[in-house]
């Protein structure tokens, strides 16, 4: 039996991010928790807290994210309101949180996840990125998707491309790019799945680790959090992670490289892809696995110690000229 369940009078606090798929995804956790201890809509409250990476991400709205202090800037407010008691859980995409949490919190507890795939948007008909002809632009703010893309075309030109779902859209209806790349996951938490061109099957560009996946953080030792949470969590999206997020972790990954992998479940076993890419698409190293889901994280080690056995040194660095 949990102790003081949240009442109207004394809400349960979700914080969030403001933009629209960051509050779709609060409100799904809202509902979720609602519906799972019967409790009214109102005895939660969604509190939006603004980021430094919200005012840097306007301001330099044309350069990579790891130019104005990667992905880390999106989650500091969020965190350290949490930390301060401001609101009680956090709710994050995963593909946007670094692998180690602040001294004090805790993301143990994930929704059932969404569409892994990432999403090929084009206007004028263009189906897919080979119907793109040579100089053609794409616009993306992931290191990621555009080094798979220059790996698969070279010939291709690729711009700076970042905001939320909205505003990258609305580039693309200005003519900024004839293209650019959504997480399908993202479109279908919005209604949006009609965006789509059409999505692109992991075997022609892997996604970004724990793509799809909805984290929830919280205090160590709230004990009325942890029930809670414990409730809504989704065990197989957890062991999924627990590869994925181990594999990120032995690469050191941020969002300076561009790292793609994705666990599978297949009965008991789990499956693990992974490749690396040199940030100007002129080299990819993949590599496969499978192991018990027990040693799933261990999996997800080894196949990232393959890679980076592989990988020359400077690698991950930008090539000249």
């Amino acid at each position: 039996m949990i102790q003081n369940l949240p009442t109207p009078a004394d809400t349960f606090k979700i914080g969030t991010r403001g933009s629209p798929l960051a509050l779709a995804q609060a409100h799904e956790t809202r509902d979720r928790l609602a519906a799972d201890f019967a409790l009214p809509l109102e005895a939660f409250e969604i509190v939006v807290i603004k980021t430094t990476g919200d005012d840097r991400a306007m301001i330099a709205a044309d350069r990579p994210l790891k130019e104005i202090g990667g992905k880390g800037l999106f989650t500091r407010e969020i965190e350290a309101a949490l930390l301060a008691g401001g609101i009680d859980i956090a709710v994050h995409s995963m593909k946007d949180m670094p692998v180690l949490q602040p001294e004090g919190l805790v993301l143990d507890c994930y929704l059932p996840r969404e569409d892994v795939r990432d999403a090929f948007v084009a206007q004028q008909g263009v189906a897919g990125i080979d119907a793109l002809q040579p100089g053609q632009v794409v616009g993306t703010s992931s290191l990621r998707r555009r080094a798979q893309v220059l790996f698969r075309r070279p010939d291709l030109k690729v711009v700076e491309f970042r905001g939320n779902v909205q505003t990258r859209l609305r580039k693309l209806t200005e003519g900024v790019a004839e293209c650019t790349f959504l997480a399908m996951a993202g479109l279908n938490r919005l209604g949006m799945a009609e965006v789509a061109t059409a999505p692109i099957p992991p075997e022609t560009m892997l996604p970004a680790v724990a793509q799809g996946a909805i984290g929830i953080e919280r205090r160590v030792g709230d004990a009325r959090a942890q029930a809670m949470l414990n409730r809504i969590h989704d065990g197989p999206t957890g062991q999924r992670l627990a590869a994925e997020r181990a594999y990120l972790a032995m690469l050191d990954g941020s969002c300076e490289t561009p790292i793609a992998g994705l666990a599978l479940l297949e009965g008991d076993q789990i499956w693990f892809r992974g490749e690396i890419l040199r940030p100007d698409g002129s080299d990819c190293l993949a590599a496969e696995g499978r192991a018990a889901i027990s040693d799933g994280a261990a999996l997800g080690e080894d196949i990232a110690r393959n890679l980076l056995a592989r990988a020359p040194k400077g690698f991950f660095d930008w090539r000249q000229g």
